[in-house]
């Protein structure tokens, strides 16, 4: 049942001044970071639990948010979570046009606002916060921003001046499964789906933190996870990249994977003029010449151009033809910027994880 709190009004506040009056539920504290917008009709539980938004504050375009709760948190084999892509709410706050107070489901649990406010985690409602994704499209896709809980102020803060992988990744190395290939993940703030991906094809994973030096490790295939903030903070791991590039054991970037992969074997990056933040955005392989409906969520994109002559475009996105991940010409080395393991949806691109394996036994088979 929702708690029964009285109704406060509260403030988003952006860097330009622009100020939102709305409604808060969920934590009463203040909180701020960076403001992004998300497309997607549900799947708020696994967007807001993503590592890779963590320092966000996340704005939902879709006009109704909780009408469905939130549900437990069991866990499914191997101790991976069921519902979440990690084990807390990682967006430093939540804003919707409107708030679903009455909320059901067969597997509810909590309400959103309880779940919230367990978490320590404001949010606001009554913005037109697709108003707010249009602002944000007109700056790059994201802007700092703050929630102001009863005219309290605080600080703008940028999480992209900090390497957020060393609050999201994990301490210490882990080990899930006893499947026929042995995985090694490097985490930079993977989403838990990923895990269950790689489980489901019958993989041991061994998940290691994100400055984890892999280079003598023994691995059938290496996987390089999502995770949040600027690439060019990561000078360790793309070092670590760049010595295995000289092997050919199969390597597959996901996300910031992607861009860490591009970096160490020659290419750059940037920040995108219009970040590509939804659960629709379409890509072609360039490879197939088909194309897929994609999850995004990033504000940078890799600079293909300084790449060496042996790497190639592999997708391509087909609203702004930037560059959706790459493929060696011979080396089984291939990334790509959106989320394969999408979680909630689309699948379109889960193969993704078959082409990996594939390379895995090709690569055995010679």
């Amino acid at each position: 049942m929702e708690s029964n709190k009285k109704i406060k009004k509260a403030i988003l506040m952006l860097e330009d001044g622009t100020r939102y009056d709305s409604y808060h539920f969920g934590a009463s504290i203040s909180s701020s970071g960076e403001v992004v917008f998300n497309t997607a009709m549900t799947g708020y539980t696994e967007s807001m639990t993503d590592p890779s938004y963590k320092g966000q504050i996340l704005t939902y375009t879709y006009p109704m948010i909780g009408n469905y709760g939130i549900p437990s948190s069991s866990y499914c084999k191997e101790s991976i979570s069921e519902f979440y892509e990690s084990d807390k709410i990682q967006v430093s706050g939540l804003i919707v046009s409107y708030y679903s107070n009455r909320p059901y489901h067969w597997n509810m649990n909590l309400s959103l606002s309880d779940w919230l406010s367990r978490n320590g985690v404001p949010g606001l409602y009554g913005i037109d916060t697709r108003s707010i994704a249009k602002k944000l499209r007109k700056n790059g896709g994201s802007m700092l921003g703050k929630i102001l809980i009863e005219n309290e102020d605080i600080p703008f803060y940028d999480p992209n001046l900090e390497n957020l992988s060393e609050k999201v990744s994990i301490r210490e190395k882990i080990t899930y499964g006893n499947g026929q290939y042995k995985i090694l993940l490097v985490d930079f703030g993977l989403k838990n789906n990923i895990l269950r991906c790689l489980l489901q094809r019958d993989c041991t994973i061994i998940r290691v933190p994100w400055d984890y030096d892999f280079t003598n490790e023994e691995y059938d295939g290496l996987v390089l996870s999502n995770g949040p903030g600027n690439p060019k903070i990561y000078e360790k791991p793309i070092h670590y990249i760049r010595l295995v590039l000289k092997n050919e054991r199969p390597i597959f970037g996901i996300c910031l994977g992607n861009q860490l992969l591009g970096i160490a074997a020659g290419g750059d990056t940037s920040k995108l003029k219009f970040s590509h933040r939804s659960h629709n955005q379409p890509v072609i392989s360039l490879k197939t010449g088909k194309s897929f409906i994609t999850s995004q969520n990033h504000g940078y994109v890799l600079d293909s151009e300084n790449l060496p002559k042996e790497w190639k475009i592999f997708f391509k996105n087909l609203n702004d033809d930037t560059c959706e991940g790459i493929i060696h010409d011979y080396k089984p080395f291939f990334s790509v910027q959106f989320h394969p393991e999408a979680s909630s949806g689309p699948t379109d691109t889960e193969f993704l994880f078959d082409f990996f394996i594939n390379s895995i036994v090709n690569k055995s088979n010679k």
